[in-house]
C-alpha cells in the first residue's frame, strides 16, 4: 500500500484525552503562558461522554488548579454530610465505626459529583482560555520523530474498511505534532500501553493491578433520599470469591449513585462480576433503598489499583503519562481524580519550563520528580500496602493490617515496608477445573437487569461497518484454549456482553465479538488469561454517551 499522506498541524503541547488530568494540564499551560498553542483530543462524542467515576471528589486538585472554582460555578454542589461503612452478610449488615479509621479516610470537605459534568465545566474553562478541544477525535497511532521520540499522534481516521484497510471512502485523519505529547487516556489506554512497552517504562515497577467498577444512577423515593450521604460496603455477595465492595452516594434531585467494584485478580474463572453487582442490589439494606425507584443510567470502567509501587516511569522522549495512564488511585479512599488533576498541573509546569528553555522532544524528568516526591506520592505512599495485603491475605487482614499500616504511615514509618503485588490479573486466573461454577439468580427486571438491557442505558453506539476495535492476537485461542481450560471467562468478565461462545447444532463452537456493545472499560485487555485481546480505539465519537456519570 502506498504511504498514507496526511496534513500535519503543529502545537506546543498535544493532549490525548479530555479527562481531569488532560484538562488540568491544558488549563495550567494557559495559566502559565496564554500564547502557548494547546490542543486536547477527545475520543468521546463530547467532553464527558466517556467519563465514569464514583465519585466523591477530594477538591485538593481543583483547589491547586483553580482556587476560585466555587465562584466560577464548578458543579460541586453536594458536600458529604455523613460517612457510613458496613460489612454485609447475606441477610444483614454490621456498621463499622468511623473512629478507628485513619484521618485520611475521612470524607469531610469532599463532594459527591458527576465527574462527567466536572470535566464539561473544566472544558469550558479551558476553551475560555484559548485551548482547542476536539471531541469525536480518536487518536489511533503515535507519530515518532527521527530520534525515536514521540512527536505527535494520528487522529480523526474514519471509514476504514471492515478488514481495517484504507478504502476509497476512508478519511485518513491528520497528524498533530507537539513539542510534547501528554497521554491522559484513562486506565489501560492503547497509546499509553504502546509507550510503556516501547520504552520499557514498567521494568522497575510492580505489575499494575485493576478493578472493574460498574455503576448505575437511580432516581429513588424522595422520602428515602439523604442528600450528601456516603455509604461503602464490603463482604457479601463476594465473600472469599473476590476482593471488592460497593458505594452508594446520594447526590441532588433524589438521585443515587449505586456502584460495585470487583478486583480483577480473582482466581475463579466462573465468577461473573456483573451478576455479583446485580445480586448485591437484592441485599435487604440496598433493596429497601431502591424499592419504588428507577435506574436511569448504567456504565462500567476499569480502575487502576496498583498504587505507588505499580506506577511505571512516567516520561519518555517527547511524551508524558498523566493520571490513570500511570495509575494514581488511592485504593482505600476510592479516589484518584484529585491526583489526576495534580498530575496534569505538574506535567504542564514541567513542559512550560522546558519550552521556555527552548527544549522539545526530551524527557520531562521534572514532572516525574514532582509526582513521586510531591503531594501525589505522599498520598499514595501512605496506603501502598492495603491492596497487596488484601490480595494475599484477604479482607480481614487488609482491614486490620492495612488500617494499622495507614496509621503508622501518617507518623512517617511503615510496619511492612513496601509489599509487592506478585502476579498480574490475567495470570491470577486459575483453571476452571479447580473451582465450582457459581449459580446466579436470574435478574428480576426491577432491581436487577440483564446485561444487554443495562447496556442500552449507557447510550452506547458504534458505527457497525468499521473493523472491530477489539482485536485477537490469535483467532483460535478463545475456543481452543480459553473455553476448555478456563470455561470461556470473556463471556462473564465483560460487563457489556461483548463476547459470547455460540454453539450451533452440527457446527463447531464460534467465538463472537459484539463490539457494538463495548463501553470501553478495557477489562478484556486486562483479564483475558491468554492476554489475547487488545483493546484499541474505534473511530471517534463512538462508544458510550454517559449523561451524568
Amino acid at each position: 500500500m502506498a504511504e498514507i499522506e496526511r496534513e500535519a498541524m503543529e502545537y506546543d503541547v498535544v493532549i490525548v484525552g479530555a479527562g481531569p488530568a488532560g484538562l488540568s494540564a491544558a488549563i495550567r499551560l494557559k495559566q502559565l503562558d496564554a500564547d502557548l498553542n494547546v490542543v486536547v483530543l477527545e475520543k468521546g462524542s463530547e467532553v464527558g461522554a466517556h467519563i465514569l467515576s464514583g465519585a466523591v471528589l477530594d477538591p485538593s486538585g481543583l483547589d491547586a488548579l483553580i482556587p476560585d472554582w466555587k465562584e466560577k460555578g464548578a458543579p460541586l454542589n453536594v458536600p458529604v454530610k455523613d460517612d457510613n461503612f458496613y460489612m454485609l452478610g447475606e441477610a444483614g449488615q454490621v456498621r463499622i465505626p468511623n473512629f478507628p479509621m485513619p484521618p485520611l479516610m475521612n470524607n469531610h470537605g469532599n463532594y459527591i459529583v458527576s465527574m462527567g459534568n466536572v470535566c464539561r465545566w473544566m472544558a469550558e474553562q479551558a476553551e475560555g482560555m484559548g485551548v482547542e478541544i476536539f471531541p469525536g477525535m480518536a487518536c489511533s497511532e503515535l507519530v515518532y520523530g527521527d530520534n525515536g521520540e514521540v512527536k505527535g499522534v494520528v487522529a480523526g481516521v474514519f471509514g476504514l474498511e471492515a478488514d481495517g484497510s484504507y478504502g476509497e471512502n476512508t478519511e485518513p485523519g491528520m497528524e498533530l505534532h507537539g513539542k510534547y505529547v501528554f497521554l491522559s487516556e484513562g486506565v489501560r489506554g492503547s497509546l499509553s500501553k504502546e509507550v510503556i512497552a516501547k520504552y520499557d517504562l514498567a521494568k522497575d515497577s510492580e505489575p499494575q493491578k485493576y478493578g472493574l467498577g460498574m455503576k448505575e444512577i437511580w432516581e429513588i423515593d424522595p422520602e428515602k433520599h439523604k442528600e450528601g450521604s456516603v455509604t461503602h460496603t464490603m463482604g457479601w455477595p463476594l465473600g472469599s470469591n473476590a476482593g471488592g465492595g460497593s458505594f452508594i452516594y446520594h447526590l441532588e434531585n433524589n438521585q443515587v449513585y449505586v456502584g460495585f467494584v470487583v478486583h480483577l485478580n480473582y482466581k475463579n474463572p466462573h465468577l461473573f462480576p456483573y451478576m455479583e453487582f446485580q445480586r448485591f442490589k437484592h441485599h435487604p439494606m440496598v433493596a429497601e433503598l431502591l424499592k419504588g425507584g428507577k435506574r436511569v443510567a448504567y456504565g462500567a470502567r476499569a480502575i487502576s489499583e496498583g498504587g505507588f509501587q505499580s506506577m511505571p516511569k512516567m516520561v519518555a522522549p517527547g511524551v508524558a503519562l498523566l493520571g490513570c495512564s500511570v495509575g494514581m488511585v488511592n485504593v482505600p479512599r476510592i479516589k484518584g481524580n484529585h491526583n489526576a488533576m495534580l498530575s496534569g498541573k505538574a506535567a504542564a509546569e514541567a513542559a512550560f519550563d522546558a519550552i521556555k528553555a527552548d527544549r522539545s522532544g526530551d524527557e520531562l524528568t521534572a514532572y516525574e520528580a514532582d509526582v513521586r516526591d510531591g503531594a501525589i506520592g505522599a498520598d499514595l505512599k501512605k496506603v501502598r500496602n492495603v491492596k497487596p495485603l488484601w490480595s494475599k491475605y484477604g479482607l480481614v487482614a487488609s482491614l486490620v493490617g492495612g488500617g494499622l499500616d495507614m496509621w503508622t504511615n501518617t507518623m512517617g514509618f511503615s510496619l511492612f515496608g513496601t509489599l509487592g503485588h506478585g502476579k498480574n490479573d490475567a495470570d491470577a486466573t486459575e483453571e476452571a477445573s479447580k473451582h465450582q461454577p457459581i449459580d446466579y439468580p436470574k435478574p428480576d427486571g426491577k432491581l436487577s437487569f440483564d446485561r444487554l438491557t443495562n447496556v442500552s442505558f449507557s447510550f452506547t453506539n458504534h458505527e457497525e461497518s468499521q473493523p472491530a476495535h477489539l482485536r485477537l492476537k490469535d483467532d483460535s485461542v478463545p475456543v481452543a484454549q480459553n473455553l476448555p481450560k478456563y470455561a470461556g471467562p470473556s463471556a462473564r468478565y465483560c460487563p457489556a456482553g461483548v463476547y459470547e461462545f455460540v454453539e450451533e447444532e452440527g457446527k463447531d463452537t464460534r467465538f463472537v465479538i459484539n463490539f457494538q456493545n463495548c463501553v470501553h472499560c478495557k477489562t478484556c485487555d486486562i483479564k483475558d488469561p491468554a492476554q489475547n485481546i487488545t483493546w484499541t480505539t474505534p473511530q471517534g465519537g463512538d462508544g458510550p454517551n454517559y449523561p451524568n456519570m
